[in-house]
């Protein structure tokens, strides 16, 4: 291994070293990991059994003079989502469905671009191409009006046909960065060196396609916004706390950062943590990386890590520290009702330490902003919070 070793000694990482030695614990009694672990992935011949399967499905109700519809899960009912600690989010295997009917005149459009791009899927697929979002909207950009129509319906496919949308061969368009002690390959033969200097990599647009990972890290650090991670990587963190990675999402994650994230804790099984704002829409994306989401529920073995820990910026931390008043602001009643939200979600009954920090910052009726820390000192992020946190294993 030629990462250079600049970070702090070995003692520095004792309580992490004890943190991963329970998590790996967790997943030899099988209490870490959906059974089987890792990615499940679609093959082509099952993806292209699954199509065929759909279009049959169309040519028998034709034939039985039936107009012929489609049938889709229903994705954005609270109804049909289950909650199990050890995967996150996931639809319930018998839930309500809707109808894409292509003799109404409110689906018989959705109805066609369906059927188009169920095509385009199939040709991708039969001739192994791969494709991304955009390109598939700028087929027949008046025909789709908006990129958000084409990923609606991509996602209503992947959840229709029970396949990995990573295995639909349509990519994503990544934002997310990654910096920090980690080397892989990508599907083209690229060999990507990431590292802890001031330039970070942007995360690969097909996570299926890499291979030969090596890290040395003793942590993954997710940073919910890219000005906080790029501060950090002004800063020396990588460096100082070597070895690590870093990623960001630069916000709410994408599909890409997602994968990203589950592919390093399948492969290394280290400790993830993450460092977002203390407010409500902070919590919601630590969420969606260790929960997954209501709208990507069919696809929740592929996506979520429960292991995930909450480093910070925790609101009890905000008394503790003595950041003043008027450095934080008011929760606004979007904020409100956001909290009101989380609260109820099914994951925070196993997650009492989180509910209690929610309460606080109910109570409280402020938020603050990673950026408040900067009152203490213009780096107490990198050089004091993060370096005591991780030392002294100040996660929930």
């Amino acid at each position: 291994m030629a990462f250079a070793p600049m970070g702090p000694e070995a003692s520095f990482f004792a309580v992490l070293d004890q943190h991963r030695a329970s998590l790996l614990a967790a997943l030899r009694r099988g209490g870490g990991e959906p059974t089987g672990g890792g990615t499940r992935l679609a093959s082509s011949s099952e993806v292209l059994a699954s199509i065929e399967s759909v279009i049959q499905g169309i040519i028998s109700s034709v034939a039985r003079n039936e107009a012929p519809a489609f049938t889709i899960e229903n994705r954005s009912s609270w109804e049909n989502i289950k909650f199990e600690d050890s995967v996150g989010l996931q639809m319930v295997s018998h839930c309500t469905t809707r109808k894409i009917k292509s003799d109404s005149p409110k689906s018989v459009k959705n109805f066609a671009l369906i059927l188009k791009i169920l095509s385009m899927i199939y040709k991708l697929v039969q001739s192994n191409t791969y494709a991304t979002k955009r390109d598939i909207y700028y087929t027949d950009s008046q025909l789709f009006g908006n990129q958000t129509v084409v990923d609606n319906i991509i996602n209503d496919i992947s959840c229709m046909l029970k396949v990995p949308r990573m295995s639909l061969h349509i990519l994503s368009t990544s934002k997310g960065l990654i910096a920090g002690n980690l080397r892989y390959m990508e599907e083209d033969g690229t060999r990507v060196h990431c590292t802890c200097g001031s330039t970070a990599v942007a995360v690969p647009s097909n996570i299926q396609g890499i291979r030969n990972l090596i890290t040395d890290a003793k942590f993954l650090l997710i940073v919910e916004k890219d000005a906080t991670f790029q501060r950090l990587l002004d800063d020396n963190f990588c460096n100082r706390m070597s070895p690590c990675i870093m990623v960001t999402g630069k916000g709410v994650p994408d599909l890409n950062t997602r994968l990203l994230v589950k592919k390093l804790w399948d492969t290394f099984h280290i400790p993830i943590f993450t460092l977002v704002d203390a407010d409500p829409h902070g919590i919601e994306i630590m969420c969606i990386y260790k929960y997954g989401s209501m709208a990507m529920s069919f696809e929740a073995r592929n996506l979520t890590v429960p292991a995930i820990r909450w480093l910070g910026l925790l609101p009890s931390d905000i008394k503790r520290l003595n950041i003043p008043r008027d450095t934080l602001i008011p929760l606004t009643k979007r904020d409100q009702m956001k909290l009101d939200s989380v609260l109820k979600r099914p994951y925070v009954t196993c997650q009492p330490f989180w509910r209690k920090e929610m309460e606080i910052m109910a109570d409280s009726k402020m938020k603050a902003e990673i950026q408040a820390l900067t009152f203490l000192s213009s780096d107490y992020l990198s050089r004091v919070y993060l370096p005591n946190k991780l030392k002294f294993g100040g996660w929930i």
